[in-house]
């Protein structure tokens, strides 16, 4: 099935209580799916189609703050549309999963794909000190494995998680093993595993009051101090990456999404020409995998960053590495794919040369 497609697919099996979204391409299948599988009918989740993308994200924040697992989905636009519900999520630490199926930009764009929304979904996007738990998907069975993934995660550090995909990898079609259909949560379930959650209780019991306001500084600092502790922790637990031939490799390659899977391709063209090239893919866009990118690059002659965009996450494997190791970027604009042979032309004229 198409990635879009298996988002929705398993949303349903994760036993997500609600989706608020908004038609976007290229991701508009995900709400087209939902509608069709009907699920409010089996599991009884909530499937709405808001009349805005502000709208949806600020129902999103509204089901966060009950308890609920509660998700949406957008292309590029519309998640710049959904920034400032997103900045208030985070704030009132709570959990919730966006799907960010990214096209080329800027302003209204193209509607081909693109990885120009890394700087949005990982240095905040929204205003404010704040991160987003960013998972970046290369296969349709990463999109499926994503959802439990980016849900188990947003409740376990009560902050927002977005699986940040492309254009390719939302419309392309492949095998999926989909996981087994989980049990949607009681109220009780959902009292005991989110004591903090607001849930309207009367009869001289203290209600939970969910805000992202404080007007006292020196209690705003407090708790902007406990979100970096918090970033802190999930920095130390959740970095995930996948190295591929990376130890005996003279050349180093870092991609993430479908790209990723373009420059395994263009790595085996150059083992036939005597090259040795091994690839690096943070899996997690933040945390970023600087320590793993550091080790790997050790011993290497030079790093190739390969980005649908102008040149965004080289930035952080920069951070990675020492200064006299070359990093070079190479992407393309507009929503132009590059091909394998065209990674290896790159890596020949910006790094061997």
């Amino acid at each position: 099935m198409k990635g879009n497609e298996a988002i929705a697919h398993a949303a349903i099996r994760y036993g997500c209580d609600g989706y608020f979204g908004y038609p976007i391409t290229p991701q508009s299948e995900v709400l087209e799916t939902l509608e069709e599988l009907m699920p409010w009918e089996t599991t009884g989740m909530v499937v709405l189609q808001a009349e805005s993308e502000v709208a949806a994200i600020n129902m999103v924040y509204g089901g966060a703050s009950t308890g609920k697992a509660v998700m949406t989905s957008s292309s590029s636009p519309g998640v710049s549309l959904k920034q400032e519900g997103i900045s208030y999520i985070a704030a009132a630490e709570l959990p919730a999963l966006v799907l960010n199926v990214m096209r080329g930009g800027p302003g209204l764009g193209t509607i081909q794909p693109s990885q120009a929304d890394y700087f949005q979904a990982c240095k905040g996007g929204g205003h404010g000190d704040y991160h987003l738990i960013v998972l970046a998907p290369s296969t349709v069975q990463e999109m499926v494995d994503f959802v439990g993934l980016g849900f188990d995660l947003a409740f376990k550090y009560t902050n927002p998680a977005m699986i940040l995909a492309d254009g390719v990898v939302g419309q392309m079609m492949e095998k999926v093993v989909l996981p087994e259909q989980r049990p949607r949560r009681t109220e009780e379930e959902i009292r005991k595993q989110c004591p903090w959650a607001a849930d309207g209780r009367k009869g001289g019991r203290k209600r939970n009051v969910i805000t992202s306001l404080e007007l006292e500084s020196s209690r705003m600092e407090v708790i902007n101090e406990r979100l970096q502790a918090r970033y802190a922790e999930i920095a130390k637990n959740e970095t995930r990456w996948e190295e591929i031939d990376t130890a005996d490799a003279d050349y180093l390659i870092v991609a993430f999404g479908s790209v990723a899977r373009i420059c395994t391709k263009a790595k085996e063209i150059a083992a036939k020409e005597g090259i040795k090239v091994g690839i690096l893919r943070p899996i997690t866009l933040w945390p970023f995998p600087y320590e793993a990118i550091e080790k790997a690059a050790q011993g290497k002659k030079g790093i190739l960053c390969v980005e649908l965009n102008a040149g965004q996450m080289i930035e952080d494997v920069r951070l990675a590495v020492h200064d006299n190791l070359p990093v070079k970027h190479f992407g393309r604009l507009g929503g132009i794919i590059p091909s394998p042979e065209e990674v290896l032309v790159a890596l020949k004229e910006k790094i061997i040369k």
